[in-house]
């Protein structure tokens, strides 16, 4: 049986050199640091105490053959201790490190060596001459141990010169501290490195496979690897956090000047808050447009240089695979092709975040658009057939859980056919018979769940048609969504409570629920629709408005039907109550397939 793994001993004084000299890849080093100060105030503690401070895990980047026969070394790749290895360069060699806000700052440890106790600096300390403010002169190429013993001693008389020097001593020798090192086999897959990973982890963090490929792409010096990773760091997090682009360019000048980050840096403008990708999700799109595949497994390994069919690595391939993947991220990042999907998707009814709870569906419907583009497909095509993709895949729920399976399949198969519509519809002929639309969709909307997808659906069909709410007269289902209004029931939950239905299950049901605006709403109170139905009728012959603004029967019919409520709603009690449920999600059923036709 091959190893998978050896354990090896080495400094903190060798790890760091490894570090300099570029042995050890930490693909997280230009990131955000996120441990506190005081974390690295702890891991100076343990060091001086002597306690273990827990193993790095390397993972060794598999030896490449070059063109012209010779090998090529894979680095190591260190999967785990980030953090540790960036606290003791902040700490130990004075290295600023970038904070969450992605601006550089020094973190600076104190030391008490009459107390032997550790600190984070702060004005106070600096101004006491007891405390040495900054731990990291030590251990400077220049320190003079015995200039420094003498100069404490003589701004501290009282102290014990000797004492000071042996405390100063042994706080000097953290760079003899031993650290374990588990270095994993290169010939292990990702799936088995990522379960070493979570085992090994006393604290349970989540590594996916993405982690990895960014560890993979950020140690690549030879073909742009760098670059790549840092565009997809700052789009996604200028998508989310615009106002950190001054601290961006600032803290990277180099980077900021190049053209990579000029093609990107309009996110910073952008207000849209429907599809905010992480890095995650502009990895997975970028790589299944590029590569038709759907495993980022496959994509580390590729980018390794293997050769699926001979089982080498091949320096060519790893080339070819960072070409590929850099194409694929600037597609994605290009502000045409993100705004035009974008709009895309806001064509469908999608107008707030709220109303698609699957990045999965999110990010397959970009793969698709970027796809149909690079084949040439015209504009109105492309449209029409990323608006059904992504309601199709809504409604069958097509990407829920893990997905990747699915997405290889589905856009090899967009990527193979002649004519993509023709996909689509043997698709829906396969997934969305009458049976679907009169009978399995019906079931699914009986239930009590507000962001189930398919109540989700019938909103988007509301707002595609610019239906108004229920009972107004101008404004409409779109514009309480966007001002973030609440949902209502149409049998009062009071009334229902009152009535023997108190089980939030009954009656927060979603065929129970309307937008409605919130004067309309409290004009109903707990009455009984049979009550507050009759009088909206006379409001129509009188003219007095007490419900909204409708005072014209024909009207008020067209406001039902759009909102999917049965005319017998007139004359109903608690006691059709289930009666109303069920006539109601066929009205809702069927809209939604109306809907979905005129896609």
């Amino acid at each position: 049986m091959s190893t998978k793994y050896v354990v090896n001993n080495s400094t903190v004084e060798t790890v760091l050199s490894w570090v300099n000299a570029g042995e050890i890849a930490i693909p997280e080093i230009q990131r955000p640091f996120v441990w506190n100060a005081s974390k690295v105030r702890d891991l100076m503690d343990s060091l001086y105490q002597g306690f273990p401070v827990g193993y790095l895990i390397t993972w060794k980047n598999p030896d490449t053959n070059l063109k012209d026969g010779t090998t090529s070394h894979g680095k190591k790749i260190l999967i785990d201790g980030q953090q540790r290895i960036t606290a003791l360069t902040a700490s130990l060699l004075g290295h600023q490190v970038v904070g969450t806000d992605f601006k550089k700052k020094r973190i600076q440890i104190a030391f008490h060596p009459l107390d032997e106790r550790f600190e984070v600096s702060n004005s106070a300390i600096r101004k006491n001459p007891v405390w040495i403010p900054d731990i990291s002169l030590f251990f400077q190429p220049n320190f003079q141990f015995f200039d420094f013993v003498r100069g404490y001693s003589q701004q501290n008389p009282d102290v014990d010169v000797n004492k000071i020097g042996n405390v100063i001593d042994r706080l000097t020798k953290i760079r003899y501290s031993s650290l374990g090192i588990i270095e994993l086999s290169h010939e292990l897959d990702i799936e088995t490195v990522t379960e070493i990973f979570i085992r090994i982890n006393s604290q349970g963090v989540v590594l996916s496979q993405a982690d990895f490929v960014m560890s993979k792409i950020a140690v690549n010096e030879e073909y742009n690897g760098i670059h790549i990773r840092k565009m997809i760091d700052y789009f996604c997090h200028l998508a989310t956090h615009p106002a950190d682009y001054d601290s961006i360019v600032q803290n990277d000048r180099e980077f900021a000047e190049t053209d990579y980050f000029q093609k990107l840096k309009w996110i910073k403008n952008h207000t849209e808050s429907l599809y905010k990708p992480e890095y995650n999700d502009l990895l997975r799109v970028a790589f299944t447009f590029k590569f038709l595949r759907g495993k980022l497994s496959n994509l580390v390994s590729l980018l390794s240089g293997r050769d699926f069919e001979t089982r080498e690595y091949k320096e060519d391939i790893a080339e070819a695979s960072f070409k590929r993947l850099e194409e694929g991220v600037l597609a994605f990042v290009t502000e045409t092709n993100f705004k035009r999907y974008l709009m895309i998707v806001k064509s469908t009814g999608i107008i707030h975040k709220s109303l698609i709870r699957s990045q999965n569906v999110l990010n397959f419907g970009y793969i698709l658009y970027l796809l149909l583009r690079q084949k040439n497909i015209e504009n109105a095509e492309i449209e029409s057939i990323v608006r059904r993709w992504i309601v199709l895949s809504i409604l069958t729920g097509r990407y829920s859980g893990s997905a990747e399976s699915m997405f290889e399949f589905d856009i090899r198969r967009f990527d193979q056919a002649q004519d993509p519509k023709q996909f689509v519809k043997h698709t829906e002929e396969g997934e969305l018979s009458e049976a679907f639309w009169s009978n399995i969709l019906v079931s699914r909307l009986n239930t009590s769940v507000s962001s189930s997808p398919f109540f989700q659906l019938y909103l988007m069909a509301q707002i595609k048609n610019n239906d108004r709410a229920f009972l107004s007269k101008a404004i409409e289902v779109r514009h309480l969504i966007e001002e973030r209004g609440d949902i209502h029931h149409i049998f009062p939950k009071k009334y229902l409570q009152k009535n023997g239905f108190t089980n939030r299950s009954q009656y927060n049901q979603v065929a129970n629920y309307v937008y409605i605006q919130q004067e309309i709403n409290i004009a109903i109170r707990d009455k009984a629709p049979e009550v507050y139905m009759k009088e909206i009728e006379e409001q129509c012959c009188t003219k007095n408005t007490n419900y909204g603004g409708i005072i014209d029967e024909n009207e008020l019919l067209a406001n039902l039907k759009s909102n999917c409520v049965p005319l017998s709603l007139f004359h109903m009690n608690a006691n059709q109550y289930e009666e109303f449920l069920e006539e109601r999600r066929i009205l809702m059923s069927k809209k939604i397939q109306e809907y979905y036709e005129q896609l």
